[in-house]
């Protein structure tokens, strides 16, 4: 049962005065009630009449500890109508992000969700809202996609839903870094196949499996930027601590302001104060000269077992005089998301990569939206008129239509020659990866990769990270990201000398103690990449013992585990890591279904995760909406990416209706569900505005909140 208290006081993370007067400075004092054209944005819900929109602030602040970091990620619901409302919002969270706590705050009242089999959190939830009782569930539609539903939110009411999450903290050579996704760009959703295969035998279209079967889960509303300011306003703080001490600390996507407390920590938080959610946020440092671990060995004591994590960089080593000669495939989208910058980025990425090229090598350059080209035949050696050739055919590529990845991708992994040993086959594969069907090109790698590396480079604010990564760790290759344009040169000429280094290879780790360990089989690195083992056992004491090959030289490495330092989160870093082994392993098919569904179940529960199988769901005990009062229910609008280009994503025109959506248009997207009442929605504070009275009525909430609080205290005793 969901735990409900307007009592107790409220732990150090979940002040409710502080939160409510920060987030009701951003959302504005409650507007009149407007009609059409008169300062509000209202959304269709079906066939239902008009219904304003909620408006909705979040709050990210961040703890990063050594290795991990925890996230609380608050979202304040704001209900400006005179109806009683259910808001669906959908989000992005990191790929890696262990999701396993919510509270619902409605008034003083605090309802702490619990973690249930999905369908049944759903039915939960439902029944609620059925009921009239305050009520919300967090659902997981993909490993980085969440969905946000808050039922019974009265009029003029603003409620808080608090989601909190693990992850680990990234590292590549001497840079570690940390990334929050702001906004879930729209994602092309392929229907289902007008034909079948012959050998299949007659087929009923109506029957043939939809490959995105939750596409309407995975769909918002967006606003066109053209027609409305930014919405969903963001606060972002993140302590870091980053146990050694520090050199630059710094941040390629947004403005920010850093305090440094001491040598090893640092404060950081938005220059701006709030900003809109329209690109990922990235967090990058580095250590002071000097200061960085060769190793970083930590672990966690939890429920009777250890779980650690070993983080260890192997050594560099010299690019041989001789390399081998490599066969290169660039595969580039030019899909209708890629339109602005993306495309830009996108161009300027691949003639970095075609300068690399070395006399010796072959390449060749295939493009795709919802049809596909290559610039030749076949691969090409990399003299100097193929080169001018494939320049011409980038520099005269332009967005358009969807994004059909499959074709594309099976095709540069097609191997004409499986068992060549003399060359280096390679794809590099640009895209902001918005599309739904994840799972069948999983598939598609795991099926068609053979001796092929696979190298992804997400291009835009923001990309489908959930995609690139775990694309390339199935291509054990490698993934780089490229949020603005100037990071073009500086990310691709370092993933571009990964390429062309030495890989380390027969990677084995190899506990001396009986151990789960995470992942089951290493994947190949490259220069200056981690290796990183997650473990659960029942002390951490004995050995680890890493083994490997580099440029063909044997490479050993021990670590005593009793050394480790403490550190937190850790065991539900290694339980989302198992849980996305499992979910790898069934779409490859080394698992049954069952079997790794019953796996991940198991995982889940334990743990407290939400995953495909399990969510969150917070139910308040006592009905407030009155019997009979219509609850309006409506999907929360998400902003565009910054850099996207609506036109060339939905087309000049609007549609009617979703049924109008021509094929080259996003399936699932029906930008007519907005109906635009006035050219601004969400207002962020600015200066010359209406600051003060809004800073006067944070003061006085906050102290009316802190007055209820010590009332409660005194009823407590």
């Amino acid at each position: 049962m969901s735990r409900c208290s307007s009592r107790n006081p409220l732990p150090r993370n979940l002040l409710i005065g502080p939160l409510i007067a920060a987030l009701f400075a951003m959302l504005g004092a409650p507007p009149a009630r407007s009609e059409e054209g008169g300062g509000t944005l209202l959304l269709r819900h079906g066939a239902a009449a008009p219904v304003e929109a909620p408006r909705l602030a979040a709050d990210a602040a961040i703890a990063v500890s050594g290795p991990t970091a925890r996230a609380t990620i608050t979202q304040a619901f704001r209900n400006t109508t005179a109806e009683w409302v259910e808001g669906t919002y959908l989000f992005p969270l990191p790929e890696d992000a262990a999701v396993d706590a919510m509270r619902l705050v409605v008034g003083d009242r605090v309802i702490v969700a619990d973690i249930r089999e999905r369908q049944a959190a759903r039915r939960d939830y439902e029944a609620a809202r059925a009921e009239g009782k305050a009520a919300a569930l967090t659902e997981q539609q993909r490993p980085n996609l969440f969905t946000n539903a808050v039922a019974n939110i009265g009029p003029g009411e603003t409620v808080l839903v608090q989601i909190q999450y693990q992850q680990g903290v990234r590292r590549s050579g001497d840079t570690y870094s940390l990334r929050l996704p702001t906004v879930a760009g729209p994602r092309y959703s392929p229907a289902p196949p007008a034909v079948m295969p012959a050998a299949d035998g007659p087929h009923d279209p109506g029957t043939m499996p939809d490959p995105v079967p939750d596409r309407h889960a995975i769909a918002a509303p967006v606003l066109d930027p053209a027609r409305h300011a930014p919405v969903n306003p963001l606060t972002l703080s993140i302590d870091l601590k980053a146990g050694f001490a520090l050199g630059a600390v710094s941040s390629a996507t947004h403005a920010i302001t850093v305090e440094a407390p001491s040598e090893s920590e640092r404060r950081i938080a938005l220059r701006d104060g709030a900003t809109a959610a329209d690109r990922d946020f990235e967090l990058t440092w580095t250590p002071a000269p000097g200061a960085g671990p060769a190793v970083g060995l930590f672990r966690e004591r939890a429920d009777g077992t250890d779980a650690v994590l070993a983080v260890v960089t192997p050594p560099v080593t010299a690019i041989p005089a001789a390399p081998m000669p490599r066969d290169v495939i660039f595969v580039i989208d030019n899909s209708g998301s890629m339109g602005g910058t993306s495309i830009r980025q996108a161009k300027a990425s691949l003639l970095v990569g075609l300068d690399r090229l070395r006399p010796g090598d072959r390449f060749n350059v295939i493009r795709f939206d919802d049809t596909m080209e290559t610039v030749f035949p076949d691969l090409v050696a990399a003299d100097e008129n193929r080169l001018a050739e494939a320049k011409r055919f980038v520099a005269g590529l332009e967005a358009r239509g969807g994004t059909e990845m499959l074709a594309p991708l099976q095709a540069a992994l097609r191997d004409a020659d499986p068992e060549e040993t003399g060359r280096v086959r390679q794809v590099v594969f640009l895209t902001d990866g918005a599309i739904g069907d994840e799972a069948r090109i999983f598939s598609a790698i795991a099926e068609g990769r053979g001796r092929t590396r696979l190298f992804m480079v997400g291009i835009g604010s923001a990309p489908n990270g959930h995609l690139m990564r775990h694309a390339a760790e199935l291509g054990r290759g490698t993934f780089t990201q490229i949020s603005t344009a100037d990071q073009v040169a500086d990310r691709m000429r370092d993933l571009l000398v990964k390429l062309e280094s030495p890989v380390v290879t027969d990677l084995a780790a190899t506990f001396s103690e009986e151990a789960e360990a995470s992942p089951a089989e290493l994947p190949d690195l490259y220069r200056g990449e981690p290796v990183t083992v997650a473990a659960r056992m029942r002390e951490a004491k004995g050995t680890l013992t890493l083994t490997g090959r580099i440029g063909g030289r044997p490479w050993r490495r021990v670590l005593t585990l009793d050394g480790a330092q403490d550190g937190a989160g850790i065991g539900k870093v290694w339980a989302r890591a198992r849980i996305g082994e499992a979910e790898t392993a069934r779409i490859t098919g080394r698992m049954t279904p069952e079997a790794a569904d019953a796996a991940i179940l198991r995982l889940a529960l334990a743990h407290g995760l939400t995953t495909r199988l399990t969510s969150l769901v917070a139910i308040d005990a006592t009905p407030r909406r009155p019997a009979g009062a219509r609850l309006a229910r409506t999907d929360l609008p998400l902003n565009l990416p910054a850099g996207w280009d609506f036109a060339a994503l939905f087309g000049q025109d609007l549609p009617p209706a979703p049924a109008a959506i021509p094929p080259g248009r996003r399936a699932g997207l029906d930008p007519a569900e907005l109906v635009p009442a006035a050219s601004r929605a969400i207002a962020l504070p600015q200066t010359g505005t209406e600051s003060g009275i809004r800073l006067m009525l944070g003061a006085a909430l906050l102290g009316l909140a802190l007055l209820a609080w010590s009332r409660g205290r005194r009823v407590a005793r």
